[in-house]
């Protein structure tokens, strides 16, 4: 078998559907089967996505193992020359697997690789491609050094700023979002460490593959990952378990530099989540004194364009939902260029929501990379689940 695709899920059903489905695009013609791990969600995700998806390998687990426990799991299970590890809040293009695989089967040395991430405004992940978190690379990263100088070889290094994001380029680090993995790699280098509950185990695996003897490669492939390290980086648990996750790679990789840079980076964790309380204490004090309208923020303007059936249906549940919309009748064919003909506001949050029967997810990522603005967020409509999915909401 040429592929396994891995994905481990957790209380996210509806994303996790529209992943399965982009995937299945993708995997069309390739010899390849896709594993499901859920991690004992509470939201019915198991029988939601079982029924659905019948030749998905559904593993149900009775805890919540985390991440590298629970791809592991489906590692030790699965068939494929290749392995994909992939998250549930992602959307791959339809030639973004095959494009990868094709990369690999050129590249003996690739050990593993990674892929050109969006965020939902089109703009590129700056996650996409990541260097060794050495001790310098990650002072100049919490120091802000990096986000001064994001295309220094010396203080850009975290993130690799000074790479082309148009051509393959080796990196150190893949992210956990995608990465591809040779299985002769994963056999000889080992699986994901259990040490890490979630972050810091793909930058582990990441460096133990360079130890190896293997190269690790960013291929300008595209997917879309709808929530990933922003949705979580104002939260207290975001600073703690990222923050810890360094900690836990400095000890194991570095020995006895490890209490070198421990007390900074327990002194980091510190201010992170004092400077995050203080921004949720002083978000709350402006809310409860009238500083902020009731729909300033919170609301969404939102854009449908599609197939006229389908606009017809989104149409139906707006006005179930209370929902303010416009509604453009068109396809790849007859609108290839999208939201991007349109006048939109600058200031206003806006959703536009493609049909994913009339445009293929390549065509929408092209359109919003080519035409990123702040305020305009990619959302999508499936005639076959007739949800409408953003990074906010999913709306049935």
């Amino acid at each position: 078998m040429k592929l396994s695709v891995i994905i481990v899920s957790y209380k996210v059903r509806f994303y996790l559907e529209q992943c399965l489905m982009a995937v299945q695009k993708a995997i069309k013609d390739v010899d390849a089967e896709i594993y499901v791990v859920d991690n004992h969600s509470d939201d019915g995700t198991v029988e939601y996505i079982g029924s659905r998806f019948p030749d998905v390998n559904l593993i149900c687990s009775n805890h919540n193992h985390g991440f590298s426990r629970a791809n592991n799991i489906a590692i030790r299970q699965c068939k494929g020359e290749y392995v994909l590890l992939l998250n549930p809040d992602t959307i791959v293009g339809e030639r973004t697997i095959k494009d990868v695989l094709e990369f690999m089967d050129a590249h003996p040395k690739a050990g593993g690789a990674g892929i050109k991430m969006l965020n939902v405004d089109g703009t590129k992940a700056m996650e996409s491609r990541r260097g060794v978190p050495t001790v310098s690379t990650s002072f100049y990263k919490m120091s802000g050094l990096c986000a001064l100088r994001p295309q220094s070889r010396r203080f850009g290094r975290y993130y690799m700023g000074y790479l082309p994001w148009d051509r393959a380029s080796q990196i150190d680090i893949i992210s956990g979002a995608f990465c591809m993995l040779r299985r002769s790699a994963l056999d000889k280098v080992g699986l994901l460490d259990e040490d890490f509950f979630m972050y810091g185990e793909d930058i582990d695996l990441s460096y133990r593959l360079l130890k190896g003897g293997y190269e690790n490669w960013y291929i300008p492939a595209t997917m879309l990952h709808y929530k990933g390290e922003s949705a979580h980086k104002s939260s207290f648990r975001y600073v703690h378990v990222f923050y810890n996750a360094m900690l836990i790679f400095f000890r194991k990789h570095y020995g006895n530099k490890a209490a070198f840079v421990s007390l900074p980076i327990k002194a980091a964790i510190v201010v992170k989540a004092t400077i995050t309380l203080v921004k949720m204490q002083m978000s709350s004090i402006k809310k409860s004194l009238g500083f902020f309208l009731p729909n300033t923020g919170s609301y969404a303007h939102y854009v449908f364009i599609g197939t006229r059936e389908s606009m017809e249906r989104c149409q139906a549940i707006c006005r179930r939902r209370g929902i303010e919309a416009e509604f453009v009748e068109g396809t790849e064919q007859t609108l290839p260029e999208g939201h991007s003909s349109m006048q939109l506001s600058d200031t206003e949050r806006i959703n536009v929501v493609y049909d994913t029967e009339a445009y293929s997810y390549d065509s929408i990522f092209r359109i919003f990379q080519a035409h990123s603005k702040p305020n305009v967020s990619i959302g999508t409509y499936s005639p076959k689940t007739n949800i409408i999915i953003t990074d906010k909401e999913n709306i049935i």
